[in-house]
């Protein structure tokens, strides 16, 4: 399959925001590439994941987003209830199989 089915983002599919993470200026201050309008299923779960250091934290939330789409960890997402954080991101490409490929992104 070559993504999430467009009747499965119309019926589960909710508006939200992706600020990308670029990276930290020279004055410290965090900076972010143009913000990214998606619509993205989102799973309210609370479950443990690893961070990119390795550390096992807690994710709140989970978003399913097309492949492709720009959202490093430390992003800024801002979902219908609350603006979060990228703990981090897993590459699903189903390839030939009968499964959407997507990002699956873990948020705080």
């Amino acid at each position: 399959m070559a993504g999430i089915p467009p009747f499965l983002l119309a019926q589960m599919g909710k508006p939200v925001t992706i600020k990308p993470y670029a990276g930290v200026t020279g004055s410290g201050a965090t900076s972010y590439r143009p913000d990214l309008a998606v619509t993205a299923i989102v799973d309210d779960r609370r479950r443990y994941v690893r961070s990119a250091t390795g550390e096992q934290v807690v994710s709140e939330t989970t978003i399913m987003v097309p492949l492709g789409t720009d959202c490093p960890p430390k992003s800024q997402v801002v979902l219908p209830t609350r603006t979060t954080t990228v703990i981090t991101v897993a590459a699903i490409d189903g390839g030939a199989l009968p499964v959407p490929s997507h990002l699956e992104v873990a948020l705080q």
